[in-house]
């Protein structure tokens, strides 16, 4: 097996760090997530978040065992320290890459604090200041917000009243670009295993669409997530029935394994197609951006490798003239480390965001201004994230209680 651990012992002093522990919590927002802290020997800390999910901070305290004593400036050998230490334990895919991930990203935060840069810095520069959000919304189960309001106000779920009400209050939250489930539990009837829609099916689905582009007009970019639902003619189907609505893209129309149907789907429509969440590390994105089976190509860096492996898929992106829309439904954390990302790679268009519903989202960082200004973050110029966890809110809303950093 190839050693990964430190041979190159020649540092300058100020660059001779040590890691000396590692520290994981869960807080519970819309969806579990997963922090880790990366402590040194040099008095600096770093913050990483890896993808939801359970078991995955357990696999971040496995890691450890072999990260300790080593130094947190060497990010990528130490990745594929984590991959190679771990194969034995489907390292090279899965959970695994998911814990590793958390870690990568707070070696980053690491790494910009003691050279004393920000994160898209480290890697390669920056191309824009600010990175622009589209805003994952709902039409399904109402919920309220903070500010009194009834999502969906008297229009029944997952109807077309019922999104384009929702489509209209968020796009005056000042956001550009919206993102609904097209997915909807009509789907499964009569029957809920073959991923067929009936002709009812694709007439509703075409009537939400147009009911949100009547609403929010054409100014507003407009994209419809599926969840790897449907079958291969069902997929043609729709994305050539929703063609006259202009769709910024249709995402993860069929399941995900099987990359000659991707290629077929997304070639018999002129809607843009998009895919690649649920995919790990460079090497399984090779056929879909070399084969152009996406329009977009949409990793999610909390889980696919972190953020040296995210550049190189928006490399490979590049080399095939594809978009790199990173998919996110992290914390605060998360997404700013997807903001420096995107700050650094050239064909980076929107980021994700997916917790509207989480009225204390941005209380999680020790900051006095929304993250989220008019459907933009501001690329942080502090040294290595830019952000510090309030650790308060954090206790306040731990999946287990008193499993806080230490």
């Amino acid at each position: 097996m190839r050693d990964f651990s430190n041979h190159a012992v020649n540092r300058a002093p100020e660059r001779d760090v040590e890691i000396t522990d590692i520290e994981t919590c869960v807080v519970e927002g819309n969806f579990e997530w997963n922090f880790v802290r990366v402590h040194t020997d040099a008095g600096v800390t770093g913050l990483g978040e890896s993808y939801r999910g359970g078991g995955v901070t357990g696999i971040m305290e496995y890691m450890k065992r072999f990260l300790v004593g080593e130094n947190p400036l060497d990010v990528q050998r130490l990745f594929r320290r984590m991959v190679q230490e771990t194969s034995g334990h489907g390292g090279t895919t899965g959970k695994v890459v998911t814990a590793a991930t958390g870690i990568e990203i707070a070696l980053w935060d690491i790494a910009g604090k003691v050279l004393d840069v920000p994160v898209y810095q480290l890697l390669g520069g920056k191309y824009r200041d600010a990175v622009r959000i589209y805003c994952d919304c709902h039409a399904g189960e109402a919920f309220e917000t903070d500010d009194g309001y009834e999502a969906y106000a008297d229009a029944e779920a997952y109807t077309p009243e019922a999104y384009a009400a929702e489509a209209a209050r968020v796009a005056d939250m000042g956001f550009t670009a919206l993102k609904f489930d097209l997915d909807i539990e009509s789907d499964n009837d009569p029957d809920p295993y073959n991923g067929r829609l009936r002709n009812d099916d694709i007439h509703l689905k075409t009537d939400i669409v147009e009911a949100v582009r009547d609403e929010i007009g054409y100014e507003i970019d407009l994209a419809f997530d599926c969840h790897w639902d449907y079958s291969l003619d069902s997929a043609k189907r729709l994305a050539t029935a929703l063609e006259p609505y202009e769709l910024m893209w249709l995402e993860d129309l069929i399941p995900p394994e099987n990359m000659d149907v991707q290629r077929e789907v997304t070639r018999s429509t002129a809607t843009p197609v998009a895919a690649g969440e649920n995919r790990f590390r460079v090497h399984e994105f090779k056929e879909m951006l070399y084969d152009q089976a996406v329009d977009i190509v949409t990793p999610d860096p909390s889980t696919c490798g972190g953020l040296g492996e995210s550049m190189r898929i928006a490399d490979r992106a590049e080399e095939n003239y594809i978009v790199f829309s990173p998919h996110n439904v992290c914390s605060p954390v998360g997404t700013v480390a997807c903001v420096h990302l995107c700050a650094a790679a050239p064909t980076a268009d929107l980021l994700e965001y997916h917790a509207l519903e989480v009225d204390w989202w941005d209380d999680l960082l020790t900051r006095d201004d929304p993250l989220i200004d008019e459907g933009y973050v501001e690329v942080p110029e502090a040294p290595g994230l830019g952000i510090e966890l309030d650790e308060d809110v954090a206790r306040e809303h731990l999946l287990d209680p008193g499993t806080m950093f230490d």
